[in-house]
C-alpha cells in the first residue's frame, strides 16, 4: 500500500485522542472551511492543521504541500490523519506525504461530509458530520 491505510472518522478521532504526537490535516481549501465547517479537536486540546492539497479558486495541486506540512510542523514519526470532503483528496494527501517520508500517513474514509445521501445531500450518511463528532462552522 502506497500510504498507512484508511480509517473512519471514529478510528481517527479516538487515535488523535489517545496519541499526543497524532495529528489531523483537513487538506480541503479555505472556503471549504469557513462555510461547510471543520473538525473541531478542542474537546481533546489539539488544533486542525489547514493545509490546502489543490487551492482556491483555480483548483490547482498545492505545488508547496509537503513544505506547509514542514511548516507546521507535523513530525514525520507520528500518525498523521488527512481528511478531506469525502476521502479523495486526503487519500491522495497520504500517498504523497508517505513518499515524503511520513511513516503512518493515513486516509479519513468518508472525509468531514461523505457521500451525498438519497436527497443529494452531504452530512448524513458518512463521515465526520454524519458519525456526531465535534465540528464547527464560521
Amino acid at each position: 500500500m502506497s500510504y498507512a491505510g484508511d480509517v473512519t472518522p471514529r478510528d481517527a478521532f479516538e487515535a488523535l485522542s489517545r496519541d499526543p504526537a497524532a495529528v489531523l490535516v483537513d487538506v480541503r481549501t479555505r472556503p471549504e472551511l469557513a462555510y461547510v465547517g471543520y473538525p473541531d479537536l478542542s474537546p481533546i486540546a489539539k488544533q486542525l492543521v489547514p493545509i490546502e492539497w489543490q487551492t482556491f479558486p483555480t483548483g490547482a495541486q498545492n505545488a508547496s504541500f509537503i513544505e506547509d506540512l514542514e511548516r507546521f510542523g507535523v513530525p514525520r514519526d507520528a500518525p498523521v490523519f488527512f481528511i478531506c470532503r469525502s476521502g479523495a483528496r486526503s487519500r491522495f494527501a497520504a500517498v504523497a506525504a508517505t513518499a515524503a517520508g511520513y511513516v503512518s500517513a493515513y486516509n479519513v474514509a468518508h472525509g468531514f461530509e461523505g457521500p451525498t445521501d438519497a436527497n443529494g445531500h452531504r452530512g448524513t450518511a458518512a463521515g465526520w458530520k454524519a458519525e456526531g463528532l465535534p465540528w464547527r462552522q464560521s
